[in-house]
């Protein structure tokens, strides 16, 4: 089965930029509440990584790793048994994991992490599938890995960073580099999501929030990465220059404010 099912069709330049226009409202829509919500728990990210234990943040990396590839057999064997559901139904279960984690404070935070992980590759999989993409397939799955490179939901981002749309790795033993480039910045926002639900029962609210944010979030990093990918199949152009299209919007719209 080919990795995407959307072949080239007709588009004028119109069209281009219409779709582009709204990949780039939608990437601006995703992150907005993130930054006040880290402001609200408690400061920056690195304030809130300050809080973790030194064994703990020096083992972010190393523990993002593992999770990430417990969540590729995990989040694929899931969509076999349980369709994909609708985002708001993957937005309550996520909080509903984090209010579990949270609630046992930081041991707990710890032993949810690898579900939450690949509960959001899962997300990141279905909105593969939405754009039409195959998640079972090799290609797919670097992207699904890639979407995790995105700023985080609780990043200030002036959506200059689009480097998760535009980069690809090949193929061949590409997949443990990916994973290897992706773990330092996943980890450092896990570490912020960590921090947060470090107090028992206090963190199970921070662990709800935090989760349905992400949910949210990597749900629509994963619609940008793909739909720019399925336009660049249908409009029949390079996704690189449909990405610098892209970068170009949100730079002046960041300008703006």
């Amino acid at each position: 089965m080919a990795d995407i099912l959307t072949k080239a069709r007709e588009l004028s330049p119109q069209d281009v930029d219409a779709e582009l226009d709204a990949l780039a409202k939608r990437y601006r829509a995703a992150g907005g509440f993130g930054v006040d919500l880290l402001n609200r728990l408690g400061g920056s990210g690195e304030s809130l990584l300050e809080r973790l234990p030194a064994p703990v943040r020096e083992g972010l990396t190393g523990a993002t790793e593992s999770a990430l590839r417990l969540a590729m057999k995990g989040a694929s064997q899931s969509r076999r048994l349980v369709p994909d559901q609708k985002p708001g139904v993957d937005r309550v279960v996520s909080a509903a994991m984090g209010a579990a984690g949270g609630a046992a404070g930081l041991p707990g935070a710890l032993v949810e992490l690898p579900a939450t992980t690949a509960f959001l590759l899962r997300s990141i999989q279905g909105a593969a599938a939405a754009e039409g993409f195959d998640p079972e397939a090799e290609s797919v799955t670097f992207d699904c890995i890639q979407v995790f490179a995105s700023a985080g939901p609780l990043a200030e981002d002036d959506g200059a960073d689009l480097g998760f749309v535009s980069v690809r790795l090949g193929l061949p033993g590409g997949l443990h580099k990916l994973i290897a480039q992706v773990a330092p910045k996943l980890g450092a926002v896990l570490g912020q999501k960590l921090a947060a639900q470090a107090v028992p029962v206090a963190g199970a609210v921070a662990g709800a929030t935090i989760n349905y944010v992400f949910a949210g979030y990597y749900r629509e990093m994963a619609h940008v990465h793909f739909g720019l990918r399925r336009l660049a199949v249908e409009a029949d152009m390079p996704q690189e220059e449909l990405a610098a299209r892209l970068q170009l919007r949100l730079q002046r719209a960041g300008a703006r404010r």
